[in-house]
């Protein structure tokens, strides 16, 4: 059965009945509880203030100032992704932040040479190596694209965006990644896509109630997992996907822990798409 726009289901909870977490978000609950629906509509009227709040923070514009003269001072893109801060920014902000410690798996993917069938970044799980590795061609292109002044802002601003959202998911349990998600649905057209984006994934597999250890299944079966029950066409509607974001919300709610493994990913990791 396809997922109804209309419908809102009641989803189990960890502690409690879901019914409370309903009414926690539609004006119940209890005294001092977060209600995720108001909070992603905080987020979204307040994200221009919130980002640059979040640059000015001294850590932040430290670790940009070092990216911005990194950039600058690098040669090739191996002397740029074997600097450890250079590296932390450009994937960051990218939506590859949990891989800033793999520099090895950073520079093999992104040296991939794209127009090449068999690259390393085209043989990945996750679709945001490829995309990152096409955007920038460093194969072909040294650091020339990334040096230009538009795409420098929009990484750094990119940055700024995840530690700003790093402070939402303290307080309300996945809104990170259902802003990225409410971004980014339009562009969703098959579930290949959606099991290779690690926001994606986690936001959709956890509104639909798929356990994570469908993870371990051939393709096919994940596929099937998803498309028996979502009309992915339908997220060309801005209603459905709202509706869908507050799904995942309250399934969040629900769990009462930030998702782990997509926390700290931007939309930035679109920005270049």
């Amino acid at each position: 059965m396809y997922l109804n726009a209309n419908m809102l289901s009641v989803l189990p909870t960890a502690s409690g009945t879901a019914n409370s977490v309903l009414g926690t978000l539609y004006g119940g609950g209890t005294s001092g509880t977060t209600n995720p629906i108001s909070a992603l509509k905080t987020a979204l009227a307040t994200e221009k203030k919130g980002v640059a709040a979040a640059a000015a923070v001294p850590q932040t514009k430290q670790e940009i100032a070092a990216f911005r003269s990194a950039v600058a001072s690098a040669k090739t893109p191996q002397a740029l992704l074997a600097n450890p801060q250079a590296r932390k920014v450009l994937l960051t902000a990218n939506g590859l932040g949990s891989q800033t410690d793999y520099a090895g798996l950073a520079t093999k993917a992104l040296m991939s040479d794209t127009s090449k069938t068999g690259s390393l970044a085209s043989k990945l799980t996750n679709t945001q190596w490829l995309a990152l590795a096409k955007t920038f061609d460093f194969a072909n292109q040294g650091l020339a694209v990334l040096k230009k002044a538009s795409v420098m802002d929009r990484i750094t601003s990119g940055y700024a965006e995840v530690q700003w959202r790093k402070g939402l998911d303290a307080t309300t349990p996945g809104l990170s990644n259902a802003i990225d998600f409410r971004s980014r649905a339009a562009a969703i057209t098959s579930a290949d896509q959606v099991l290779g984006d690690p926001t994606l994934r986690e936001v959709v597999t956890v509104t639909l109630g798929i356990p994570k250890q469908i993870a371990f299944q051939p393709l096919q079966a994940q596929e099937a997992a998803i498309t028996s029950r979502l009309d992915l066409t339908k997220f060309t509607k801005p209603a459905f996907v709202e509706q869908f974001t507050r799904r995942y919300l309250i399934a969040a709610a629900s769990a009462g822990t930030t998702v782990s493994g997509t926390s700290g990913n931007s939309s930035a990791s679109g920005l270049f798409a």
